[in-house]
C-alpha cells in the first residue's frame, strides 16, 4: 500500500508543486493549507510523513507539531523562510525530523522524504523482530516496544532519540566520533553537524538527572561522545 505524506503551507503554489513531484515518485498526498487543517487531516488519516511550513496563519507549523508529537511519531519535516540557526534549533528541539528552507530543490525534498520514510520504516521493523530489553542504570531500553523507561517511569522519544540512544545502549563504553554517530543514525545525511548537537542535548534533558553534569552521555573533547558502563 502507498504511503501517504501530508504537505502543510499557506502558500497553494508551494503545495501543487511539491504534490507533483512527491506523487510522481508513488506517494499519495494531502494537502492542508493551515495548521487547524493539518490537525484534522492527521486525526483522520493513515499518514507517513509531513512536510510542514511554519509560518501560516491561526495555527504555525510550531505549534501543529507539538500538538503532534503528543500522539504521533511520524516523521516531519520543515520547509520553511526562516534560515536561522535559532529557527532550525527550535523546530528540532519540538520533534522535528529535519528542516529544509525556502527557496529549495523539490528533488531535493523528495530525497529527504524518502531518506526519513526508509529510516522510519527501518526502526519499526527492528522493534517488530528484536524482543530484548537494555538496562544500565536507571535506564531501561525496551527495544521490542521501542520504549525507554527511567526509574520505571515512560520517556517518550522522538525516532531519531530512539536510534540515537539504542546506538549508544547497545555500546557502552565506546567513544564514537560526531561521524560515526552520523552515519549511523541518519544514514543519508544532508545537513550538518549543529543537528547532532541538538539531538545530543535533547537526548541529555530526557534521560540525565542533570543535563549540565551528564553522567551516562558524555563528552570525550577532541573525539566525540561516550555513553557510560554503570
Amino acid at each position: 500500500m502507498s504511503q501517504t505524506v501530508l504537505i502543510v503551507d499557506d502558500e497553494r503554489e508551494v503545495v501543487d508543486l511539491l504534490k507533483l513531484y512527491i506523487e510522481n515518485e508513488g506517494y499519495n498526498v494531502l494537502e492542508a493549507f493551515d495548521g487547524k487543517e493539518a490537525l484534522e487531516l492527521a486525526r483522520k488519516h493513515a499518514i507517513h510523513l509531513i512536510v510542514l511550513d511554519i509560518m501560516m496563519p491561526d495555527c504555525d507549523g510550531l505549534q501543529v507539531v507539538k500538538e503532534l508529537r503528543q500522539s504521533l511519531s511520524v516523521p516531519v519535516i520543515f520547509l520553511s523562510a526562516r534560515v536561522q540557526d535559532h529557527d532550525k534549533i527550535l523546530g528540532l528541539n519540538l520533534g522535528a525530523d529535519d528542516y529544509m528552507t525556502k527557496p529549495f530543490n523539490p528533488l531535493e525534498v523528495v530525497a529527504r522524504i524518502q531518506a526519513q520514510l526508509r529510516r522510519y520504516q527501518y526502526l519499526h521493523t527492528e522493534c517488530a523482530v528484536v524482543s530484548e530489553v537494555l538496562e544500565i542504570g536507571s535506564l531501561m531500553l525496551d527495544k521490542a516496544g521501542c520504549q525507554l523507561h527511567k526509574n520505571g517511569r515512560l520517556i517518550t522519544l522522538t525516532s531519531i532519540e530512539y536510534k540515537l540512544l539504542l546506538h549508544f545502549m547497545e555500546n557502552p563504553g565506546r567513544v564514537f566520533t560526531k561521524r560515526q554517530l552520523l552515519d549511523r543514525v541518519w544514514q543519508q545525511w544532508f545537513g550538518d553537524d549543529n543537528t547532532l548537537l541538538v539531538y545530543i542535548s535533547k537526548l541529555r534533558d530526557k534521560i540525565e538527572d542533570d543535563p549540565r553534569k551528564p553522567v551516562y552521555l558524555t563528552t570525550i573533547r577532541g573525539l566525540g561522545y561516550r555513553f557510560e558502563k554503570k
